[in-house]
Protein backbone atom coordinates (compact mmCIF):
# COMPACT_ATOMS: atom_id res chain seq x y z
CA UNK A 1 0.00 0.00 0.00
CA UNK A 2 2.36 3.14 -1.46
CA UNK A 3 -0.66 5.40 -0.29
CA UNK A 4 1.56 6.36 2.05
CA UNK A 5 5.05 6.32 0.00
CA UNK A 6 4.83 6.78 -3.76
CA UNK A 7 7.22 7.89 -5.93
CA UNK A 8 6.80 8.78 -9.48
CA UNK A 9 8.97 5.39 -10.64
CA UNK A 10 7.83 2.25 -12.99
CA UNK A 11 9.83 0.02 -11.19
CA UNK A 12 8.03 -2.49 -9.66
CA UNK A 13 10.48 -3.42 -7.02
CA UNK A 14 10.06 -0.20 -5.37
CA UNK A 15 7.58 -1.68 -3.50
CA UNK A 16 9.65 -4.06 -1.69
CA UNK A 17 12.74 -1.61 -1.30
CA UNK A 18 10.39 0.75 0.77
CA UNK A 19 8.80 -2.15 2.66
CA UNK A 20 5.82 -0.35 4.33
CA UNK A 21 3.93 -1.75 7.01
CA UNK A 22 1.10 0.73 7.83
CA UNK A 23 -0.38 0.69 11.10
CA UNK A 24 -3.33 0.66 12.56
CA UNK A 25 -4.13 1.40 16.52
CA UNK A 26 -7.35 1.86 17.80
CA UNK A 27 -7.14 3.64 21.22
CA UNK A 28 -8.32 0.53 23.42
CA UNK A 29 -5.14 -1.10 22.39
CA UNK A 30 -3.01 2.00 23.08
CA UNK A 31 -4.89 2.07 26.68
CA UNK A 32 -4.22 -1.84 26.83
CA UNK A 33 -0.48 -1.32 26.27
CA UNK A 34 -0.25 1.58 28.46
CA UNK A 35 -1.04 -1.21 31.22
CA UNK A 36 1.44 -3.73 30.31
CA UNK A 37 3.70 -1.08 29.91
CA UNK A 38 3.05 -0.09 33.47
CA UNK A 39 3.33 -3.75 35.09
CA UNK A 40 6.67 -4.39 33.33
CA UNK A 41 7.73 -1.06 34.26
CA UNK A 42 6.45 -1.53 37.99
CA UNK A 43 7.99 -5.09 38.17
CA UNK A 44 11.34 -4.30 37.19
CA UNK A 45 11.55 -1.45 40.19
CA UNK A 46 9.74 2.01 38.86
CA UNK A 47 7.61 3.54 41.65
CA UNK A 48 4.82 4.51 39.35
CA UNK A 49 2.45 6.20 41.39
CA UNK A 50 4.59 9.93 41.71
CA UNK A 51 3.42 13.22 40.08
CA UNK A 52 6.72 12.62 37.44
CA UNK A 53 5.75 9.09 37.10
CA UNK A 54 1.87 8.73 36.55
CA UNK A 55 2.02 9.30 33.40
CA UNK A 56 5.23 7.83 32.35
CA UNK A 57 3.72 4.61 30.53
CA UNK A 58 1.25 6.64 28.25
CA UNK A 59 4.67 8.77 27.26
CA UNK A 60 6.12 5.84 26.48
CA UNK A 61 3.77 4.00 24.31
CA UNK A 62 3.52 7.56 22.74
CA UNK A 63 7.55 7.80 22.37
CA UNK A 64 7.44 4.43 21.09
CA UNK A 65 4.90 5.35 18.11
CA UNK A 66 7.26 8.20 16.89
CA UNK A 67 10.37 6.54 17.41
CA UNK A 68 9.27 3.67 14.71
CA UNK A 69 6.57 6.20 12.68
CA UNK A 70 8.99 5.15 9.54
CA UNK A 71 6.80 1.98 9.05
CA UNK A 72 4.28 4.42 7.54
CA UNK A 73 6.65 5.56 4.98
CA UNK A 74 6.73 9.69 4.34
CA UNK A 75 4.57 11.70 1.87
CA UNK A 76 7.43 14.09 1.43
CA UNK A 77 9.19 11.69 -0.63
CA UNK A 78 7.03 11.73 -3.94
CA UNK A 79 8.79 12.82 -7.21
CA UNK A 80 12.44 12.63 -9.04
CA UNK A 81 13.10 14.60 -11.49
CA UNK A 82 15.33 14.12 -14.86
CA UNK A 83 18.74 14.79 -14.93
CA UNK A 84 20.47 17.87 -16.63
CA UNK A 85 22.82 15.39 -18.84
CA UNK A 86 21.82 14.78 -21.95
CA UNK A 87 23.71 11.60 -22.71
CA UNK A 88 27.20 13.30 -22.58
CA UNK A 89 30.31 10.91 -21.73
CA UNK A 90 31.62 13.20 -18.19
CA UNK A 91 28.10 13.13 -16.99
CA UNK A 92 28.22 9.76 -14.89
CA UNK A 93 31.63 11.76 -13.27
CA UNK A 94 29.06 14.31 -11.60
CA UNK A 95 28.37 12.83 -7.57
CA UNK A 96 25.91 13.83 -5.30
CA UNK A 97 27.09 13.35 -1.45
CA UNK A 98 24.70 14.31 1.77
CA UNK A 99 25.82 14.33 4.69
CA UNK A 100 26.36 14.30 8.05
CA UNK A 101 22.54 13.11 7.95
CA UNK A 102 21.80 12.39 11.97
CA UNK A 103 19.50 9.40 12.83
CA UNK A 104 18.70 8.15 15.75
CA UNK A 105 16.99 4.56 15.73
CA UNK A 106 16.11 1.23 17.94
CA UNK A 107 17.57 -1.80 18.09
CA UNK A 108 15.73 -4.85 16.92
CA UNK A 109 17.79 -7.15 19.22
CA UNK A 110 17.53 -5.20 22.12
CA UNK A 111 15.02 -2.18 21.84
CA UNK A 112 17.55 0.23 22.88
CA UNK A 113 18.51 2.97 20.77
CA UNK A 114 21.56 3.49 18.60
CA UNK A 115 22.35 6.78 16.75
CA UNK A 116 24.60 8.77 14.05
CA UNK A 117 25.66 9.91 11.40
CA UNK A 118 24.69 8.95 7.29
CA UNK A 119 26.72 9.50 4.38
CA UNK A 120 24.68 9.09 1.04
CA UNK A 121 26.11 9.32 -2.48
CA UNK A 122 24.86 8.71 -5.91
CA UNK A 123 25.68 9.39 -9.56
CA UNK A 124 23.37 9.96 -11.44
CA UNK A 125 22.32 8.43 -14.97
CA UNK A 126 18.77 10.04 -16.18
CA UNK A 127 17.07 10.80 -13.08
CA UNK A 128 18.09 13.27 -9.59
CA UNK A 129 16.24 13.49 -6.10
CA UNK A 130 16.17 16.70 -4.41
CA UNK A 131 18.66 16.86 -1.70
CA UNK A 132 15.97 17.14 1.45
CA UNK A 133 14.61 13.77 0.00
CA UNK A 134 18.09 12.42 1.16
CA UNK A 135 17.58 13.12 4.39
CA UNK A 136 13.97 11.98 4.77
CA UNK A 137 14.91 8.56 3.17
CA UNK A 138 17.88 7.65 6.09
CA UNK A 139 14.73 8.84 8.53
CA UNK A 140 12.49 6.11 6.78
CA UNK A 141 14.58 3.49 7.62
CA UNK A 142 16.21 4.52 10.54
CA UNK A 143 12.66 5.64 12.68
CA UNK A 144 12.24 1.41 12.96
CA UNK A 145 13.09 -1.12 14.99
CA UNK A 146 16.45 -2.07 12.65
CA UNK A 147 20.11 -3.08 12.21
CA UNK A 148 22.76 -0.39 11.48
CA UNK A 149 23.73 -2.48 8.20
CA UNK A 150 20.09 -3.15 7.15
CA UNK A 151 19.77 0.67 7.30
CA UNK A 152 22.11 1.27 4.95
CA UNK A 153 21.12 -1.89 2.21
CA UNK A 154 17.43 -0.19 2.25
CA UNK A 155 18.94 2.88 2.04
CA UNK A 156 20.85 2.14 -1.20
CA UNK A 157 17.72 -0.27 -2.72
CA UNK A 158 15.77 2.33 -2.56
CA UNK A 159 17.77 4.59 -4.17
CA UNK A 160 18.57 2.21 -6.92
CA UNK A 161 14.64 1.42 -7.49
CA UNK A 162 13.84 5.55 -7.92
CA UNK A 163 16.47 6.94 -9.80
CA UNK A 164 18.78 3.90 -11.43
CA UNK A 165 21.95 5.48 -10.87
CA UNK A 166 25.26 4.53 -12.31
CA UNK A 167 26.11 4.48 -8.53
CA UNK A 168 25.06 4.36 -4.88
CA UNK A 169 27.45 5.12 -2.25
CA UNK A 170 25.96 4.98 1.86
CA UNK A 171 28.31 5.29 4.75
CA UNK A 172 26.91 4.76 8.55
CA UNK A 173 28.61 5.65 11.65
CA UNK A 174 26.49 4.97 15.12
CA UNK A 175 26.47 4.70 18.91
CA UNK A 176 24.58 1.54 20.29
CA UNK A 177 23.68 1.80 23.72
CA UNK A 178 23.06 -2.10 23.66
CA UNK A 179 27.00 -1.99 24.34
CA UNK A 180 27.02 0.78 26.48
CA UNK A 181 24.43 0.31 28.85
CA UNK A 182 24.76 -3.78 28.85
CA UNK A 183 26.54 -6.13 27.66
CA UNK A 184 30.04 -5.36 27.50
CA UNK A 185 29.56 -1.68 27.92
CA UNK A 186 32.24 -0.25 26.09
CA UNK A 187 32.87 3.62 26.48
CA UNK A 188 32.64 4.89 23.16
CA UNK A 189 32.50 2.40 20.48
CA UNK A 190 31.68 3.62 16.84
CA UNK A 191 30.28 1.34 14.68
CA UNK A 192 30.80 1.82 10.70
CA UNK A 193 29.50 0.09 7.83
CA UNK A 194 29.70 1.21 4.41
CA UNK A 195 27.34 -0.46 1.25
CA UNK A 196 28.72 0.46 -2.43
CA UNK A 197 27.05 -0.32 -5.97
CA UNK A 198 27.34 0.24 -9.17
CA UNK A 199 30.85 2.35 -10.01
CA UNK A 200 31.18 2.78 -6.30
CA UNK A 201 31.63 -1.44 -6.11
CA UNK A 202 34.35 -1.29 -8.85
CA UNK A 203 36.02 1.98 -8.19
CA UNK A 204 38.35 2.58 -5.78
CA UNK A 205 39.08 5.85 -6.53
CA UNK A 206 35.59 6.97 -6.90
CA UNK A 207 35.29 5.86 -3.10
CA UNK A 208 38.04 7.53 -2.21
CA UNK A 209 36.48 10.78 -3.56
CA UNK A 210 33.15 9.95 -1.77
CA UNK A 211 35.41 9.47 1.72
CA UNK A 212 37.45 12.82 1.09
CA UNK A 213 34.23 14.24 0.01
CA UNK A 214 32.58 13.32 2.96
CA UNK A 215 35.26 14.06 5.38
CA UNK A 216 35.57 10.78 6.56
CA UNK A 217 39.06 10.18 5.33
CA UNK A 218 41.15 10.36 8.24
Amino acid sequence: MLDHLHFESDDDTLDGAVGLRPRSISDDEILKFEKYIKEIFGAVGMDLDTPATRETPHRFMRALLDMTEGYEGDPKLLKVFETECRGEPDCHLAQVIEGPIQFYSLCEHHALPFFGNAYVGYIAHEHIIGLSKLTRLVRLYAKRFAVQERIGQQIADALEAMLKPHAVGVYLEANHLCMQMRGVREAAPMTRSMVWRGYYATDPALRDDFMVAAGLHR
